[in-house]
C-alpha cells in the first residue's frame, strides 16, 4: 500500500468540495485523461465517473466509483483500469490547526496490477500520488479563496 500526505491550508470543507465536483475529477487525478460522464449521485457510494485513463496513444476508457463518503471526513474510490485491474484508494480528512492533512492510501484489489505489484511500482504510484496531493491542494485552495469550483482549470 502506498500511503501519502499532504498539509492542505484550508477546512476539510473545501476539500471533500474538490472530491464533490466530478466533472474537475481529471483535474487533480494524475492518469485521468478526460470525464466523460458523472452519474447524478456522486460522490454517494455505489455512484461512479467514467473517465479515460492514461496519455496518448494509451487510453482506456473505464470507471472509477465510490466505495464509501463520510462528508469532510473520509472518501474511498474504486478506480478502475482494466486490462491493468483495480485499484482502492483512501483519503483520509483530518482537521488540523489552519487546515486539512489529507492522507492518501492506494493499493492494488484485482487484476494483474495486483499480481505484479513490487517495490517499483510501489515507488512509481508514490510518486503519481504525491503530485495528485498537490494537485488536489491547489483545487482545495483555490475554491477556498474564490468560493468557486471554475477556478484553476489546469494542473
Amino acid at each position: 500500500m502506498a500511503v501519502r500526505s499532504i498539509f492542505v491550508p484550508t477546512p476539510p470543507a473545501a476539500v471533500w468540495d474538490v472530491f464533490a465536483d466530478g466533472q474537475r475529477y481529471d483535474t487533480w487525478v494524475v492518469g485521468a485523461a478526460n470525464v466523460r460522464s458523472v452519474e447524478p449521485a456522486w460522490p454517494q457510494p455505489g455512484s461512479r465517473i467514467h473517465h479515460t485513463v492514461g496519455v496518448w496513444p494509451f487510453h482506456i476508457k473505464d470507471t472509477t466509483s465510490v466505495v464509501a463518503a463520510e462528508k469532510d471526513r473520509k472518501f474511498v474510490l474504486r478506480a478502475r483500469a482494466w486490462p491493468a485491474g483495480e485499484a482502492e484508494v483512501t483519503f483520509a480528512l483530518t482537521p488540523q490547526a489552519g487546515g486539512t492533512l489529507v492522507t492518501m492510501t492506494e493499493g492494488p484489489v484485482a487484476g494483474p496490477g495486483r499480481s505484479l505489484h513490487n517495490p517499483l511500482s510501489e515507488i512509481l504510484l508514490h510518486v503519481r500520488n504525491a503530485e495528485t496531493l498537490r494537485r488536489l491542494r491547489k483545487r482545495a485552495t483555490e475554491r477556498a479563496r474564490t468560493g468557486s469550483g471554475q477556478a484553476g482549470q489546469t494542473g
